[in-house]
């Protein structure tokens, strides 16, 4: 699978990003509707890449997004890390691991 440079053209999401900007209980809702998108990696690269603060984005919820910048202080860039592993795990079950 190759990175869709125009990814926001096919994300499940376009027609109701509002969706997308929920609190609570609503999240994991929210979170159901990236399960299935094909754009899903690129999504969150774009987040943490942007440091985008709010909002659901490639299935992680803010609080998701900050643990795992805490915990990857060093990557500077997250398209490359998870091009990368999307490249390596294809084949395998289809999830990226970070």
């Amino acid at each position: 699978m190759t990175w869709n440079e125009s990814w926001t053209t096919v994300a499940a999401c376009k027609e109701s990003q509002d969706a997308l900007f929920v609190k609570g209980a609503e999240q994991n809702r929210a979170k159901q509707m990236c399960r299935s998108c094909p754009v899903k990696v690129e999504c969150l690269a774009e987040a943490l890449d942007n440091d985008i603060e709010w909002g659901i984005w490639g299935g992680m919820t803010e609080r998701e997004r900050r643990a795992l910048l805490r915990r990857r202080p060093n990557v500077t860039s997250w398209r490359s890390l998870l091009e990368t592993a999307r490249a390596s795990e294809d084949g395998a079950d289809g999830r990226v691991a970070v």
